[in-house]
């Protein structure tokens, strides 16, 4: 009698005529009759592992081809006497050296002796290594006698540094005197001023071209510098 009602609530069902009634139907005759079956779902590993296997050997061969590229850029980048040796390079002396070599090889050919606007002065107002926008700005600045702001903020802490250094050589005077009152207060005052000029190079690092960057003051260090002068000087 039960298996006939949970039929019949089957066959009510619109979708009694697809083929989705069928995996419908068997769990609820099973809990009509008793049973507690679970319904079987077909395991996605056997079939999705053929394809996930393509995937990963496509995505490899992808990834070698694009580091082929890459090589192959990185060696064009290279000296043809470095070319096919990228290994072989350990630093950028390497390929200075190189440069170097060419240079001398040219001079010894007499390739420097007859280049145009021999004896003239140079051209400087364009800088055709530059970026076009850097040096309209430049030639801008130029002409209305201002220098950029990397160029005055270096001079700036320059001058800091310098009279900072001439500051802590007189306040050392006090350690060796043994006046360590006066040199405690005259050390704390040089330390937040070397803060402050360390900032300063913090943000003049920020600013300046590449490869102009310079390094901040170190308290230890500058003791350090100032004991081994002494040290030569006697």
């Amino acid at each position: 009698m039960a298996a006939r009602v949970a039929r019949a609530a089957a066959t009510s069902s619109p979708f009694c005529r697809s083929s989705l009634a069928n995996e419908s139907a068997t769990p609820l005759i099973g809990i009509a009759e008793g049973r507690v079956s679970k319904p079987r779902w077909a395991s996605s590993s056997s079939s999705s592992s053929p394809s996930s296997s393509r995937s990963e050997k496509s995505d490899k061969k992808i990834t070698d081809r694009l580091s082929t590229v890459i090589d192959a850029v990185n060696d064009r980048k290279l000296p043809p006497e470095l070319r096919g040796q990228r290994n072989a390079v350990k630093s950028e002396t390497d390929i200075m050296n190189i440069v170097e070599q060419r240079i001398w090889h040219s001079m010894e050919e007499g390739q420097f002796e007859n280049l145009p606007g021999k004896g003239k002065p140079l051209n400087l107002d364009t800088n055709p290594h530059a970026d076009p926008a850097e040096d309209t700005l430049y030639r801008i600045l130029s002409r209305n006698k201002c220098a950029p702001e990397w160029v005055e903020l270096n001079k700036e802490i320059r001058d800091n540094i310098a009279e900072w250094r001439l500051a802590l050589k007189r306040a050392l005077v006090h350690r060796e005197q043994g006046n360590n009152s006066k040199w405690n207060e005259s050390s704390e005052a040089l330390k937040l001023l070397l803060r402050g000029i360390n900032d300063k190079v913090f943000r003049y690092n920020l600013i300046v071209p590449f490869g102009r960057q310079m390094f901040g003051l170190k308290w230890e260090k500058e003791l350090d510098r100032l004991n081994e002068k002494k040290e030569t000087d006697h």
